[in-house]
């Protein structure tokens, strides 16, 4: 089936954890998972080195409630997999297209999330103010399991542990500071400016691309959600600094 992209309501409003949207369609996979489509969302999608988010659906005027288990974004339709608590046929049979839905996102989860993905930035920034500037900044990987962000480029073996010890002192002097973290999408010459005069290659010129705010530092091309507050990631610890076949990532994890 062909459908329209989903509104993705966390792009202009990060910090939602409850809206409301009309239902679309509710069918099983071909892997078996159920699955809703609405025509808007705010649960962020796997994706961009960021777990989804979770939660659930209830359906208006009735009991009917969709627990989301995971998210996934395809082609710019966002599909919610979960089940129906205490499923039967006649709960299913009510799920039908223009119903009106709320959603609402599991707030512990949400944050945590966000927290390690602005971590992951705030390393980007630090990695310019401890002199790594000339690595390209690569893939993240935020994920509570381990997360590290990546560079393509060689840190000199003898440099690592000094490097360790700088980066993990100015992201928490950051922190300590705090500042206002905001996203907003622009046309591709505005983000150029925001971002320091470039922008990865892999962003067409014809874009108007999302562009994350931390505080007074350039800006960067991010989908993701984030803090409110640089203060809210709380705290640092780069836990290693590994370079090998020309890409150094640096592993770390956020206080409590």
């Amino acid at each position: 089936m062909d459908w329209s992209p989903t509104k993705l309501l966390y792009y202009d409003h990060m910090f939602l954890l409850q809206s409301s949207a009309t239902l679309l369609s509710f069918f099983k996979g071909d892997d078996g998972r159920r699955a809703l489509i609405l025509d808007s969302t705010i649960f962020h999608p796997q994706g961009g080195g960021q777990p989804s988010d979770t939660g659930f659906i209830a359906i208006s005027e009735s009991d009917i409630k969709f627990i989301v288990q995971d998210v996934r974004s395809k082609d710019g339709v966002v599909f919610h997999y979960g089940f129906i608590e205490n499923s039967n046929e006649e709960l299913e049979s009510k799920l039908e297209k223009g119903k009106e839905v709320s959603l609402h996102v599991d707030e512990s989860r949400r944050k945590l999330n966000s927290r390690l993905h602005s971590a992951g930035h705030l390393l980007d920034i630090c990695m310019r103010t401890v002199g790594l500037g000339n690595l390209e900044p690569g893939k993240g990987y935020h994920f509570p399991d381990g997360p590290f962000v990546e560079y393509k480029g060689v840190v000199p073996q003898n440099e690592l542990q000094g490097k360790q010890k700088e980066l993990e002192l100015d992201a928490n002097a950051l922190i300590s500071r705090g500042g206002k973290v905001s996203a907003v999408v622009l046309p591709y010459a505005e983000a150029v400016e925001l971002c320091g005069g470039c922008l990865p290659d892999y962003i067409p010129k014809s874009s108007n691309p999302r562009i994350l705010k931390l505080g007074d530092n350039p800006g960067c091309p991010c989908g993701g959600t984030h803090v409110s507050d640089i203060s809210e990631i709380i705290s640092v610890k780069v836990t290693q600094i590994r370079t090998k076949k020309g890409v150094t990532k640096v592993y770390y994890t956020i206080g409590s």
